[in-house]
């Protein structure tokens, strides 16, 4: 599957109202981490059906970033059932984003 744009105007129904944990790229075009994570978003989104993945770039959508206590980016947030069930800051392996996904 591929990675979502996640914005304020389809987050309720992509995020919120999702069947599946979703996780979410808080990210910046800006950020060197966040395009160093960014191929194993890729890869992950490509890898997992069962969950979906999104991003969400902190300069265009602040709300959000700011809704999710967003401080320090890339952050990568789980959400299932309308709540955060995990989160980690920084760059992650791959693993480390299916083991985080695991919800």
């Amino acid at each position: 599957m591929a990675v979502l744009k996640i914005t304020k105007s389809n987050f309720e129904n992509e995020v919120l109202k999702s069947d599946k944990p979703v996780l979410i790229d808080f990210w910046a075009s800006w950020c060197g981490p966040c395009r160093m994570v960014a191929p194993t978003i890729e890869a992950v989104a490509a890898e997992v059906t069962d969950k979906v993945v999104g991003k969400v770039n902190v300069d265009e959508e602040p709300e959000l970033a700011q809704r999710y206590g967003i401080m320090s980016i890339p952050t990568l947030v789980v959400i299932k059932n309308g709540n955060v069930v995990r989160r980690t800051v920084g760059v992650q392996s791959k693993q480390a984003i299916l083991d985080l996904l695991e919800v």
